[in-house]
């Protein structure tokens, strides 16, 4: 196939590119090379790609970035928590209406598969089983009650502490930060696209990726960058809360198999895949076994927090595996020792 990969010369758009590559098709990168992402002396070639160096928001130059294509994998977006309500603009701007534009030439180039890369964040904290009321949603965590290190979601009806679970594709959106609330959109936008043209969209729900290639000491750069990043300058990786946060780290190598595969799979209808290892580890296991593969200081528990982070988000991934044969292929300290190395 002729692939368009929209944020091509991004972390993942590079393995994601590498990987289109390697299962043999032509692709065609579109890419802002913005600064805050890829610094001022970005490359303005790929190796392995035809780039048009522009922005998605611009129709113009996104239909010529559309000629000839049979099929779209669209990353390019402003990614980070979004802490701030002056980011506002600038996620709607990138995330929401980029893809609008680009959906809108989609139709009008009649091109109908679209692999959407979306998030973990649009569960928010997902659902949570109560001793008392079963699964609920977990309640929002208020300022007043980080403050005094009290991290974990309360059952919103007893006020009870909440068990741990999986989060499934079926689990409802709930959008708890600027970033969340622009993959949600992406989402709904492109399954109205999928209504009105016939077209097929697989949103891809990637969990915490990590692997080469991370943006580091940017308002872009993951948790596991970040320790890392403080672990080479010698100092103690500073995690927030008390490091007992679930995620589920997912190495980008996978990522980009799985991106690929959905790419070459779906051809019609709408359909969410999680993203994940299906391992859950806590951020505090993340800075130790980062810390003990750069043979540098112990991590130290802050207590500090940011009012938009989740408390726990981790993956039902077995959709992905079971419809379209993917597995993960890099464990997880498999992954951490390459993290480390690169």
């Amino acid at each position: 196939m002729q692939v368009l990969l929209t944020g091509g010369a991004g972390f993942i758009g590079r393995h994601v590119l590498r990987e289109l590559n390697a299962r043999g098709h032509a692709v065609r990168a579109l890419d802002s090379l913005r600064a805050d992402v890829h610094g001022t002396d970005a490359a303005k070639s790929l190796d392995g790609a035809e780039l048009h160096v522009t922005d998605v928001r611009d129709a113009e130059a996104v239909a010529r970035a559309l000629a000839g294509v049979d099929a779209v994998i669209h990353l390019a977006a402003k990614v980070g928590l979004g802490v701030d309500v002056h980011d506002l603009p600038d996620y709607a701007g990138s995330n929401d209406l980029g893809t609008a534009v680009l959906l809108s030439a989609m139709a009008r180039a009649g091109i109908k598969r679209l692999t959407l890369a979306s998030s973990m964040v649009v569960y928010g904290e997902g659902l949570a089983p109560c001793p008392e009321h079963g699964m609920v949603r977990p309640a929002p965590r208020t300022e007043s009650a980080l403050a005094a290190g009290q991290f974990e979601p309360p059952c919103p009806i007893c006020g009870k502490p909440l068990g741990h679970a999986l989060v499934d594709e079926a689990t409802p959106f709930d959008p708890r930060n600027t970033y969340a609330s622009s993959k949600v959109a992406q989402e709904f936008y492109a399954a109205n696209w999928a209504r009105l043209t016939g077209g097929a969209v697989a949103a891809l729900r990637y969990h915490n990726v990590y692997g080469p290639g991370m943006p580091r000491d940017t308002p872009y750069a993951g948790v596991a960058a970040i320790f890392t990043s403080a672990l080479r300058r010698g100092e103690a990786p500073q995690v927030f809360e008390d490091g007992r946060q679930r995620r589920d780290f997912i190495h980008v190598g996978d990522v980009a198999s799985a991106t690929v595969l959905a790419c070459e799979s779906l051809v019609d209808g709408v359909k969410a895949f999680n993203v994940g290892s299906g391992t859950p580890r806590t951020v505090g296991e993340t800075a130790a076994a980062l810390a003990e593969a750069l043979k540098g200081p112990r991590p130290v528990v802050t207590g500090r927090y940011r009012l938009g982070d989740v408390r726990h988000i981790t993956a039902d991934s077995s959709r992905l595996r079971h419809e379209l044969g993917w597995r993960p292929q890099v464990g997880f300290q498999e992954g951490m020792s390459e993290l480390a190395q690169f």
